[in-house]
């Protein structure tokens, strides 16, 4: 099972960071590429790239500013855990978005995917 890890600094406190995250249907406002998500009970379905990706929310823990979910449907994976947290770091906040995927191959494709997403949010949060 591959793993990585893409990461960012923000300048935005932990608590806005955490209310763009944290929402589960909120993806489509801030990272490239999705052209629609749709939210049914646990399960979010994003239109993308000519794909429709279904993705299952797993753990949601406000507390902690951490979010999990599982690739369901819609990519060749056999295995998929992604989560993303947001902590304090200084005067603004870190967010890193680390998954375990199978097959490996697609982790070097998920990492690139992840940390463009980043550099995304933190222009979405004004840097």
């Amino acid at each position: 099972m591959a793993k990585a890890r893409a990461e960012i600094e923000l300048g935005a406190q932990p608590d806005a960071a955490w209310a763009v995250v944290g929402n589960f249907g909120g993806i489509g406002d801030w990272m490239p590429g999705i052209e629609s998500c749709v939210v049914d009970g646990d399960d979010r379905v994003l239109r993308l790239m000519g794909l429709e990706v279904t993705e299952r929310l797993e753990r949601r823990d406000d507390e902690d500013r951490t979010l999990s979910y599982r690739i369901v449907g819609g990519v060749p994976v056999v295995n998929h855990l992604a989560t993303i947290s947001v902590v304090p770091d200084g005067d603004g906040s870190r967010v890193t978005w680390e998954v375990e995927v199978e097959p490996d191959d697609m982790g070097d494709l998920l990492h690139a995917t992840y940390q463009q997403a980043l550099e995304a949010l933190k222009v979405h949060l004004g840097g």
